[in-house]
């Protein structure tokens, strides 16, 4: 059995019931939204089958794009400076009595101990059992008080 076109998956949105939009959610999605109407739950999902079937968008566009959004935007969301690590750079912090080593690898990610993280927030919470920011947690950035 072959699964309906991409064309034929976005054209069935609009007619589908909300129990079998929600469904397709969760095959697509971790977790729900808290405020939506059907208008978004179809976008957010016609998005989503073009992703999956054609691929999304390449991390430099993605990135490029929050950048003009930002700097282009009257609503200040206030990211703040991002950190950007050269691959093989090790970040080393002493917590707890042990010493813990963080190198940026050659895709952007984290790793420690042999476990690859997305952010240096993720590290830093694998190695403290709770929330930080990375890059206060590792020193590149000051901690407000």
């Amino acid at each position: 059995m072959t699964s309906p076109s991409v064309a034929a998956q976005l054209a069935a949105l609009p007619q589908m019931p909300l129990d079998r939009l929600w469904a397709l959610w969760d095959q697509h999605f971790a977790r729900r939204p808290q405020r939506v109407n059907r208008r978004y739950l179809e976008s957010r999902l016609a998005y989503r089958l073009q992703e999956v079937a054609y691929g999304g968008l390449p991390k430099a566009i993605k990135e490029q794009l929050a950048d003009c959004g930002e700097r282009l935007s009257k609503i200040k969301v206030g990211r703040g400076a991002e950190v950007r690590l050269m691959p093989g750079t090790t970040l080393i912090r002493e917590w707890d009595d042990r010493e813990y080593r963080v190198t940026v690898t050659a895709d952007g990610l984290y790793e420690l101990e042999g476990q690859h993280y997305k952010s240096l927030s993720a590290a830093a919470k694998a190695i403290t059992g709770t929330h930080w920011s990375g890059p206060a947690f590792f020193g590149l950035k000051k901690v407000r008080r």
